[in-house]
């Protein structure tokens, strides 16, 4: 059984997202940055992290491209190294772009010593705006990141989203909304949020 360790209410809904889209049972392991507890699964104190078996992987986009090679059954992963490259790259700009201006407004606004808060505000949600606007470029016409086929790339994608409504930012493209709306629709992740709630 798979092992997901890090804080309910943290990128760790992105690994029990996953989890869920794919049908397979899992134990929430509650750890919370820069504990001890963390610490044991990754040195630099930062979840989440999948345990499988003797097999420790860190970095949420890299835990879920990890779980779609496991489970190719379930199409949640690449077809073919062109579509792999195509999967990377949705990953690659959720977390070093898209999330960037989250991450950083979220830093200095609540995680920081004061002393090192700086206002971020005007630079994070330009530099959001720039992100969103390529996010619909690249979309396109298309349902889901790659194509018509919810994907791993859709969980972090779809996260970035759910990150940015809850701090106020605003998604100035009706097609980014909408498609956030029909990711954070779905099943899997409201049964993954119930499985954090309730996790001990």
């Amino acid at each position: 059984m798979y092992q997901a360790v890090g804080s309910p209410g943290s990128r760790l809904i992105r690994v029990t997202w996953m989890l869920e889209e794919l049908g397979q049972p899992y134990r929430i392991i509650k750890a919370a940055r820069d504990s001890e507890e963390m610490r044991r699964y990754h040195p630099s104190g930062k979840g989440p992290v999948l345990v499988d078996g003797d097999v420790l992987v860190t970095d949420s986009a890299a835990i879920c491209a990890y779980l779609a090679d496991k489970h190719p059954e379930k199409e949640m992963g690449p077809k073919t190294p062109a579509e792999r490259a195509h999967l990377n790259a949705w990953l690659f700009f959720a977390q070093s772009e898209l999330e960037a201006p989250l991450w950083n407004r979220q830093k200095h606004s609540s995680m920081l010593p004061d002393a090192e808060r700086v206002d971020v505000g005007p630079w994070t949600t330009a530099e959001f705006n720039r992100e969103i606007n390529a996010l619909e470029t690249r979309l396109g016409e298309s349902q889901y990141a790659m194509g018509n086929r919810f994907t791993a790339a859709d969980v972090i994608l779809g996260h970035c989203g759910q990150w940015a409504r809850d701090s106020q930012f605003a998604i100035i493209s009706d097609r980014v909304n909408a498609y956030f709306d029909r990711v954070l629709a779905r099943p899997a992740l409201a049964r993954a949020r119930a499985r954090e709630a309730a996790a001990d």
